[in-house]
């Protein structure tokens, strides 16, 4: 049985009244086994339904939900082998790729399998790759990213041995067709150096930042872009100079419109100091050359309206950079986010606060919105953490506080800030905590829990030039459901689609706005 919840809620655009909408959730049942220690993910929407992938153990599922999400079909994904270590997905419009690695004896087996939106498969799986392992050797070595247009598909593993990576990349075109692979070693001293987020252009070439610090936990005091041409066997090279300062939290973004490649970061003057500005700087790939390097202080009056509590100075230290939003003309978003742990030890009743790990999100699942000022819709994706219902000796609360969007023009020149105040915490669970984007009306909207207890959604939008609106409130009128706004996806122009935990139980419900 479907519920429908029905909202009213008044919208502005660009200073005009419009008239009334109602906001429609729709939900969908649950599923004996579906707990709270079940994996998913939210594949999207083709040919009319919603396709969800589901994993308790050995077990995997293809759940499929017609347009009013209503269970139409349960396909158990028998053909994977009870060994799977990984799944990965690529979506289209009318079909999706289901890329995933299993180990048998001593060889890991890089699989690939393309399926419809009825879950039905249109191919048997094929082998990608192979790799043999030691017995005690890391079986999770392949990582699926995508081209921002999807026309480009790159599978690659990375291995360590000696203080040396091997790097191997696949390269794909749209029908999985094999373009080029490349064999390629580098130097690695895992205690000094860090690599960011792989991603891949719409041309094909690989890009990810190198971070080295000068010695382990400290700030990094050299920073390099290196990139790999689709049909090339090397790496190149681009030194970013960083002044003698120190940066943290490396986050880079692909500019395809504007063929560039955009590194953002926390910047230090001292070493283990407190968070001075933001660094941004721009390859342009078309020129080979750089476009710009600035260093954008935090001014007094942002760092007061940003902080939560303690000194001024250290108003920034937790903030972490969750996305980067590039517009049509070259300039971008830096969306940041107040975030802390708190660890407790059972043992030691020691509370230490933690700074924020990036999860390892190795691909890019972004949809292009050609009719948007903006370039593409930036869902940013992050994992579900199962419930760990077994006792711990350590307990954990989870801080998320405030947002703050800064706006740079395509010369990397401040143009606006705003800070959206929100204050979330929780105990050894954040699944319902932080925020989710979406992209309606030529707006971004903002979408997180003001009370989980109650099921209220807040939703507040930002326009082009800035214009922070609070729009009506998202609140479940049925009891019981408890929405995880982080884990939602954008299936359409006006439609998402958020996980929900109701009686322990996972589902899922569809807004439309």
């Amino acid at each position: 049985m479907v519920k429908y919840l029905s909202f009213l809620f008044i919208a502005a655009l660009l200073g005009f009244s419009v008239p009334v909408h109602a906001q429609t959730v729709s939900y969908s049942d649950y599923e004996n086994d579906d707990g709270r220690d079940i994996n998913f993910e939210i594949i999207g929407k083709m040919k009319g339904n919603f396709l969800v992938y589901k994993n308790l153990r050995w077990k995997h599922k293809l759940s499929i939900f017609d347009k009013d999400m209503n269970t139409k079909e349960i396909i158990m994904l028998d053909f994977l082998p009870e060994k799977t270590l990984n799944v990965d997905f690529i979506a289209y419009p009318d079909f999706f790729y289901m890329i995933y690695q299993y180990q048998k004896r001593n060889i890991v087996h890089c699989m690939g399998i393309k399926m419809d939106g009825d879950g039905h498969k249109l191919s048997e799986p094929v082998e990608l790759d192979t790799t043999q392992i030691s017995l005690f050797a890391e079986n999770k070595i392949y990582s699926t990213i995508n081209s921002e247009d999807k026309q480009k598909i790159m599978v690659f593993k990375i291995q360590k041995k000696n203080e040396k990576i091997h790097l191997v990349t696949l390269l794909f075109d749209q029908q999985l067709q094999l373009i080029k692979k490349s064999r390629m070693n580098m130097e690695f001293n895992d205690r000094r150096e860090n690599y960011g987020d792989f991603l891949l252009d719409n041309e094909g070439t690989l890009a990810v930042t190198l971070a080295t610090q000068p010695v382990n936990r400290d700030y990094s005091n050299e920073l390099t872009l290196i990139t790999k041409s689709p049909l090339s066997d090397s790496l190149a090279f681009h030194t970013v100079d960083l002044q003698k300062n120190y940066v943290n939290e490396v986050k880079l973004k692909i500019d395809n419109l504007n063929k560039r490649y955009l590194i953002n970061a926390f910047f230090f003057r001292k070493n283990r100091g407190t968070a001075d500005g933001m660094l941004s700087w721009c390859w342009n790939a078309a020129h080979a050359d750089q476009d710009f390097s600035s260093f954008l202080e935090f001014s007094d009056s942002l760092r007061a309206e940003s902080r939560t509590d303690g000194h001024l100075r250290d108003a920034f230290n937790e903030f972490v950079i969750r996305q980067v939003v590039v517009k049509k003309d070259g300039g971008f978003l830096l969306l940041t986010e107040d975030f802390s742990s708190q660890t407790s030890s059972a043992n030691n009743n020691l509370n230490t606060f933690s700074p924020y790990n990036r999860y390892n999100s190795f691909y890019n699942p972004y949809t292009i919105y050609p009719n948007s000022y903006y370039s593409y819709n930036p869902y940013y994706n992050n994992y579900y953490r199962p419930y760990n219902s077994f006792a711990n000796q350590q307990s954990t609360r989870y801080f998320y506080a405030n947002i703050v969007l800064m706006s740079l023009n395509k010369d990397g020149k401040p143009e606006w800030t705003r800070v959206l105040h929100k204050d979330q915490m929780d105990d050894n669970d954040d699944n319902f905590l932080s925020y989710s984007t979406m992209i309606s009306g030529g707006e971004i909207h903002f979408l997180y829990n003001l009370d989980r207890k109650n099921q209220v959604i807040a939703d507040e939008s930002i326009t082009p030039e800035g214009i922070n609106k609070r729009n009506a409130t998202l609140k479940s009128q049925e009891k019981g459901y408890q929405f995880m706004p982080r884990l939602s996806k954008q299936v359409g122009a006006n439609q998402l689609l958020i996980p929900c935990l109701y009686r322990a139980y996972i589902c899922f419900a569809k807004v439309d706005l």
